[in-house]
């Protein structure tokens, strides 16, 4: 299924500036199995969009989205994320804007590998509830919890909207790069204003989608109160899209639910804004 589900001519790769990749991979979950149906669930309802943008007063659709097949499911992590970055990789040299769907966050990790190859001085901006900093160890090896650790050995990242960490993340953090829910909700969008200077030219989005209030977004995988709305995710986007050049982003961590088709929905606008206002320009 293509994203939007758009007319052929819109869709063909060579043209296509931008390329969606499913990444149905679900392999590293630990509370809520289903994550590896997000992608599907999101193309899904992505038929369902209104394709002119009322926020960005755009219809970003012209430029072309080629959605690939689906990535295969493997169970070891270190394979699965050696196979998203061989099949990202060519997609980021060929000067697309590449979106990734996941599944869970260790997908995140083969895309900006792709990507950090094609722009060497990229920066990451990470939306989550989670800090994700925990250690990579062989004992524990790979899961979602350390996704930030092997991204900061690749370049730098800002983070945006976490309220969940452990006492071994918290010793990590560099105050300076985190911007915490709390302090958008008491100063609004300006709390990520310096974190956000601190950005390269050239930006990649991983947007883990519990950052957003289980209110709005219930089906994922750990929720956590106290997040951000769609407006202020949104703002926080609309503002990295005017000042910088986005390069690729992943949305990820959706698990489906029958009775809240309104979360897949949500998935799908929020890429279908996102690439709206970085072609808008």
């Amino acid at each position: 299924m293509d994203f939007a589900a758009l007319p052929q001519k819109y869709t063909e790769y060579k043209t296509a500036k931008t390329v969606v990749l499913p990444i149905p991979y679900d392999g590293t979950a630990t509370l809520l199995k289903g994550s590896d149906r997000g992608p599907q669930a999101i193309l899904e309802a992505s038929s369902r969009l209104t394709l002119f943008d009322l926020e960005t007063n755009f219809e970003v659709y012209r430029q072309g989205i080629c959605t690939l097949p689906p990535a295969l499911s493997r169970d070891n992590p270190i394979d699965m994320i050696d196979e998203v970055r061989q099949l990202a990789a060519p997609l980021f040299r060929d000067g697309k804007l590449v979106v990734g769907l996941g599944g869970k966050h260790l997908v995140s990790i083969g895309l900006i590998q792709a990507a950090v190859e094609r722009y060497s001085e990229l920066s990451v901006v990470h939306f989550d509830a989670h800090a994700d900093l925990r250690p990579i160890s062989a004992d524990v090896g790979y899961g979602n919890s350390c996704v930030m650790t092997r991204v900061n050995e690749m370049c730098e990242s800002v983070q945006i909207g976490v309220r969940s960490m452990d006492h071994q993340e918290r010793a990590k953090v560099d105050l300076d790069r985190m911007v915490f829910a709390r302090d958008l909700h008491y100063h609004g969008v300006s709390a990520a204003g310096d974190a956000l200077d601190m950005l390269s030219d050239t930006v990649y989005l991983t947007i883990d989608l519990d950052v957003l209030d289980p209110s709005c977004m219930p089906s994922v995988e750990r929720p956590e109160p106290g997040g951000i709305d769609w407006y202020m995710l949104t703002r926080l986007i609309r503002q990295v899209a005017s000042e910088k050049r986005i390069v690729g982003l992943d949305v990820i961590g959706l698990v489906p639910q029958p009775h809240c088709p309104a979360a897949d929905f949500l998935a799908a606008k929020l890429i279908y804004r996102v690439l709206s206002m970085i072609f808008s320009r």
